[in-house]
């Protein structure tokens, strides 16, 4: 008897989280199923079977590099140049990670998924929503990180499957990845007050461009672009130090 009670605690534990977590993901929902239909007719447009989509968003579970990865598998195999480009193109999350130590302990063996699932949208809401007293703060996070996964993962197919069954011309599409880049830097120019950051990247980029190519701009841009960074706050911390 103890023991179905014990039991039926666990359940309404994990039920009200789940409840909990719902609301704050739904608007994450339509986005992500929108973006993972996307990258799943970017797939199959490119002669990619329904397996590659599912399998990928399931196990990289990064959008923006699911869409660079597209690319990468077209191209001859290079494992450095797909490290380096991975762990350029998501450094952020080294910040996110460290960030999340506190709130990740005492989560038991729910922790390995927290960190593994962890994506911009679910770190926002991780990191900065405090469930009720009565929800349990390990299974709030379990449900956010599990739900936003499963609708990138639906998303995905769903676009796949569509692109199967329904032939059209998918001319184009590839431009998503472009498009979705830009939203992201238009948003980030209007968030910053401090453009900097921004122009750093175009003026690297362009250089990088106009000296390597479009076929290998792409490390040394980045490269650039961090030593310039370094650069930069280099001289923001001297002038805050000599004020």
């Amino acid at each position: 008897m103890k023991m179905f009670n014990e039991e039926c605690e666990g359940i309404y534990v994990k039920l009200k989280a789940f409840k909990t977590a719902l609301p704050y993901t739904l608007p994450i929902c339509i986005g992500f199923l929108f973006i993972g239909m996307s990258y799943g007719l970017l797939m199959q447009s490119k002669g990619f079977s329904l397996i590659y989509p599912v399998v990928m968003s399931c196990f990289i579970f990064a959008g923006s590099m699911e869409f660079v990865t597209v690319n990468l598998l077209m191209t001859a195999f290079n494992p450095l140049h797909a490290f380096v480009l991975t762990l350029m193109v998501n450094a952020r999350h080294l910040f996110y990670g460290i960030s999340m130590l506190d709130k990740f302990k005492n989560t038991g063996l729910k922790k390995p998924y927290l960190i593994y699932g962890m994506c911009d949208e679910t770190f926002s809401i991780n990191c900065t929503v405090d469930p009720p007293a009565d929800v349990d703060r390990g299974w709030f996070m379990f449900f956010v990180t599990l739900l936003n996964q499963i609708y990138w993962v639906s998303g995905a197919t769903l676009g796949a499957l569509l692109g199967y069954l329904v032939h059209f011309n998918t001319k184009g599409i590839e431009f998503v990845m472009t498009a979705l880049f830009v939203v992201m830097f238009v948003d980030q120019w209007e968030k910053n007050p401090d453009h900097r950051p921004a122009i750093i990247g175009i003026v690297c980029s362009l250089i990088c461009l106009l000296i390597f190519g479009s076929s290998s701009f792409m490390l040394p841009s980045m490269g650039l672009i961090l030593v310039s960074f370094m650069i930069t706050r280099k001289k923001d911390v001297q002038k805050e130090a000599a004020k």
